[in-house]
């Protein structure tokens, strides 16, 4: 299934990440939610920079905080381990 068929957290990311990395080439159909989300292996050519961009539209749009260089690198490693750092982060703020 092509990731713009799904309906998840992860498109949604993919979503948010185009708006406000500003990508302005298409992604990838056949973009896997485990790929590398940034660096030299990015399908989607992120880099730090865009990490940075990307750090705060998810503490604006989801409440979560992202704080520490190590667990930035390990919550970053693709667009699934972000989003299920955000689930877990999320259901573990929940009453």
């Amino acid at each position: 299934m092509k990731w713009f068929e799904q309906d998840s957290l992860e498109k949604e990311l993919v979503e948010m990440i185009v708006r406000v990395c500003n990508l302005t080439d298409p992604v990838p159909d056949d973009l896997k939610f485990t790929d590398p989300l940034i660096g030299p292996d990015s399908v989607l050519g992120l880099d730090s920079l865009d990490a940075v961009e990307i750090v705060v539209a998810v503490e604006k749009n989801y409440q979560v905080r992202i704080e520490v260089q190590e667990t930035s690198r390990r919550v970053f490693k693709s667009l699934r381990t972000l989003a299920d750092y955000i689930r877990k982060q999320t259901k573990a703020t929940q009453p």
